[in-house]
């Protein structure tokens, strides 16, 4: 299947870092070499030097029992026992056993000496006033704070050579020449970074040193909901330099570098200001000594390692800090329910007003008394952000836009979708509004299956929202709600998806930004109906406020979604709760430690052999290939070591879309079905399609003859050549194309599947829908048309094969028909869901009767952000 494709050319206007030696490459000492030199190797290891393994296969075993398969001791100990007795029946030394139990596994990670940044501990006590009663129990405890040193860890990110091509060394402004208009993608790509650059390049020590600016974020996650110790605060480290399709797929480019503080009291004491306040500074004054052994490089370049193998000088930076509102009144130090962007009142935040300032906040609290500042601009005086210790930080500039928490979470499911409940109750009364939710659940679940698309078979009525429930809820609730609500909640909805899908795309252009703000204008103008039907009394909510700071924040930024919570929120999987999970739960922090700190030394190991090139193939293939260097011929052609093949993609029937790390190629697959037509007229009685074989007639004539620019329907029935050889039909296809804002591979490519089978996960028939090219030249829908799979087939004209579908076509005049099509003119799969009208769902209808059953249909520009930019 062929993707359209749009070629464009990207001007980038190199940013004056100072003089041209900006980036240059240098020697460990500093000294810039001569343009073109070549860098050192990045190991000086012999190909066989395992350190600390004895071959590849103990190193695989290694990696493969701790990361990939995460074996509990017990089963390795197991695993090792069978291994040594499969040896002993077979008459080997048992010597030859890699491990002896997971002691030795462990104790052999234990000993590499890559990726070893130690785990450091302080402890922080209340050193405040005390009370004449006497020290509350907080006052007495010591809490312990545990860290990797970022200073460490940035290094090693810098020198990583798994995405060393995907590092900008230099911040740049990127334009379009097809519109002659900028465009925002990286967060190199930002004002903020070239603005800091500008800085550092006033003092002449800096010249032709990088700008490595370090991005933080933080998040408190649950891991367990039984007794005991089940919250964790973990700080997370990333560099701006990487750019956004790496940090969000991590690749060892975003790192946990602490487990802060959680200070912990009685409900009597927990509400009280003291406590409060410091819980609060205790996080600042922890930042800002995690961060210290940063702060020199922030004003003296220093030498670094690259993954490409040169030296380069580096200035570093504080760079934006990715948190969830809550995060953000934390680190602004402000009071709950202002803005920690701009001064607009608590009470009133849709006016327009400045942006805080670290310098206008120093200002204030200099001029005013507590209650003063506390009142009317929200600040906190008594608290002294972190970013304070350091250079060119301003703590209200660098806090980022956060699409997770505060629209996808925020603003569409706390608040419009709660509002829309509150409506319905207020209108019809609780009873009769129970009945339309219940209707409109009904209509949800109905939604037909589509690839990557999260299925609510009760509706939206169950009791923990996550931020994949919400994103997905996004794709289907609004033609559910057509016909219980009026037009202006229609449109509110409508404006805020558009908004949301449009400020996460992978490239923002000025023509992007100028929707943006038109969705922006038309969300506030249609929402106040909320407010005239008195649901709501206010739209001061800091969540829904933070859209008007988005156009702004990409100016400085660059794409939202190479910041946004979810990033770090996904971390939290591989970082806390399997590491959680691995342990004991009797003090298990201390042993997460330990198994990111092992996770971290075969994530350096791999990455080394990599970059030597000794992890190419599999293992088998390499012990075979050492073996015959050994012993040539001994070991070719037996057939009993055939290296294992990979499924073809499609394979797995339970996946409906697949991440793809090489862009390499369009490529179509296809699962054969077994017990399915193998002739046209067995075909046609399969398909009840009565005149199958006049349309594969039809078909091949223009097959062969491309230039015959008559319609079809003009041309003689006698024209057509007759068909009457064999047909392998197939239940599936898939479709690979670039999608770099959605979830895809670092290469922006992202593989889906296409169903058209009888039965399809041993339920009931599927047949998708897909979206088929019909003018390459044409923009979006302007030059397709939607139709619906009824089957693949392939069938052989002049000796060559030819892969074709047989399709339902939809059009807007209501006038479906049936079609052959040949399976290149089909770019991806559409989602259509139905327009519902008025009259109540039967509860008897299933999502797989939708298309069968309904005439009318919405093209669903929701279903994806690649089908948003189509439909759109």
């Amino acid at each position: 299947m062929q993707p359209l494709v749009q070629e464009q050319i990207w001007i980038h206007s190199a940013h004056k870092c100072g003089t041209s030696s900006a980036c240059r490459p240098c020697d460990p000492e500093g000294n810039f070499l001569l343009p073109g030199a070549l860098p050192l190797p990045l190991s000086e290891k012999n190909a066989d030097d395992w350190t600390p393994y004895r071959d590849r296969l103990e190193f695989e075993l290694a990696d493969y029992i701790f990361t990939r398969n995460q074996t509990p001791t017990a089963q390795i100990d197991h695993l090792l026992d069978l291994w040594a007795a499969s040896l002993i029946w077979a008459g080997a030394d048992t010597s030859q056993v890699l491990f002896t139990d997971h002691r030795d596994v462990y104790r052999t990670i234990n000993n590499t000496p890559l990726g070893d940044v130690k785990w450091q501990s302080f402890s922080v006590k209340y050193t405040g006033d005390i009370p004449d009663e006497g020290p509350l129990p907080w006052m007495t405890e010591s809490y312990d704070v545990w860290f990797h040193d970022p200073h460490q860890v940035v290094q090693n990110m810098l020198a990583n050579p798994d995405y060393a091509s995907e590092v900008d060394m230099r911040p740049y402004r990127e334009f379009a020449t097809e519109m002659d208009e900028r465009q925002w993608q990286d967060f190199m790509s930002g004002d903020w970074a070239w603005n800091q650059a500008d800085q550092i390049a006033k003092d002449p020590a800096t010249h032709g040193s990088m700008f490595v600016p370090v991005i933080l974020g933080s998040d408190k996650t649950t891991v367990s909901v039984a007794t005991g110790q089940n919250d964790y605060y973990p700080l997370y480290a990333s560099i701006g330099n990487v750019r956004n399709n790496v940090r969000r797929a991590h690749h060892g480019a975003l790192a946990v570098v602490g487990f802060l503080a959680m200070p912990k009291t009685t409900k009597q004491h927990a509400k009280t200001v003291i406590f409060r306040r410091f819980h609060r500074q205790l996080f600042h004054s922890s930042l800002s000594f995690i961060l210290r052994n940063l702060k020199p490089g922030m004003t003296k370049p220093e030498v670094v390692r690259f993954g490409d193998g040169h030296y380069r000088r580096v200035i570093y930076g504080l760079g934006p800090y990715i948190a969830d509102y809550e995060e953000q009144v934390l680190l602004a130090c402000i009071v709950r329910s202002w803005c920690a962007k701009c001064t607009s009142n608590s009470k009133s935040l849709n006016n327009d007003n400045l942006l805080r300032k670290r310098v206008h906040t120093d200002t204030l609290i200099e001029e005013c008394d507590h209650g003063k500042l506390w009142d009317e601009y929200g600040i906190i005086a008594q608290l002294v952000p972190f970013t304070n210790d350091y250079p060119r930080a301003d703590i209200h500039e660098l806090i980022t836009p956060d699409l997770l928490h505060q629209i996808i979470k925020g603003a569409f499911k706390d608040h419009l979708v709660a509002w829309v409940e509150k409506y319905l109750v207020a209108t019809h009364g609780q009873a009769q509004a129970d009945i339309i939710l219940d209707d409109i659940d009904r209509r949800i679940a109905a939604a037909p299956a589509f690839s990557g698309l999260r299925r609510f078979p009760q509706g939206r009525n169950f009791k923990q929202w996550t931020g994949d429930d919400s994103k997905a809820l996004m794709k289907v609730y609004l033609p559910a709600l057509e016909g219980y609500v009026p037009t202006d909640i229609i449109r509110t909805f409508r404006a805020l998806l558009e908004f949301c899908y449009l400020v996460r795309r992978n490239v923002i252009t000025e023509t992007s930004l100028n929707e943006i703000d038109d969705a922006v204008a038309r969300f506030h103008q249609y929402c106040e109906i909320f407010k005239d039907t008195e649901i709501v009394s206010t739209f001061s909510l800091p969540r829904q406020h933070s859209i008007k700071h988005y156009n702004t924040l990409i100016h400085l930024f660059g794409a939202p979604n190479g910041l946004c919570s979810s990033i770090t929120e996904s971390k939290h999987i591989k970082a806390v709760k399997e590491p959680w999970r691995r342990s004991s739960r009797y003090k298990a922090l201390g042993q997460m430690l330990v198994t990111n700190q092992r996770l971290d030394k075969l994530t350096a190991s791999r990455q080394d052999f990599y970059a030597r090139g000794v992890l190419n193939g599999t293992c088998l293939t390499s012990v075979l290939a050492t073996l015959n260097a050994q012993a040539p011929g001994e070991h070719d052609g037996t057939g009993q070591h055939e290296p294992p093949v990979s499924s073809p993609p499609g394979e797995d029937e339970n996946e409906d879309f697949d991440i793809i790390d090489d862009p390499t190629s369009v490529l179509a697959h296809y699962i054969e079905g077994t017990k399915r037509a193998r002739s046209i007229p067995e075909l046609s009685t399969e398909l009840c399609i009565l005149d199958l074989a006049d349309l594969v007639r039809c078909f091949l004539f223009e097959q062969s003859n491309p230039e015959d620019a008559r319609d079809p329907t003009e041309v003689p029935l006698l024209e057509f050549p007759h068909y009457h050889g064999r047909i392998s039909v197939f239940n599936s296809a898939s479709s690979t194309f670039h999608a770099p804002s959605n979830l895809s591979g670092i290469g922006g490519m992202k593989r889906e599947h296409i169903h058209a089978c009888p039965l399809w996960r041993n339920e009931c028939a599927r047949n998708d829908c897909v979206f088929v090219i019909t003018d390459s030249n044409a923009r979006g829908m302007l030059g397709m048309d939607v139709a619906r799979v009824m089957a693949f087939f392939s069938l052989r004209q002049h000796g060559r094969p030819i892969p074709c579908a047989v399709v339902r076509c939809f059009s807007a005049q209501n006038t479906p028909h049936f079609a052959i099509i040949h399976i290149d003119t089909i770019f991806r799969a559409a989602h259509l869901l139905p327009v519902f009208g008025t009259v109540p769902l039967s509860p008897s209808i299933k999502f797989h009767h939708v298309l069968d059953i309904f005439k009318l249909f919405y093209v669903n520009k929701f279903a994806d952000h690649h089908a948003f930019k189509i439909a759109s």
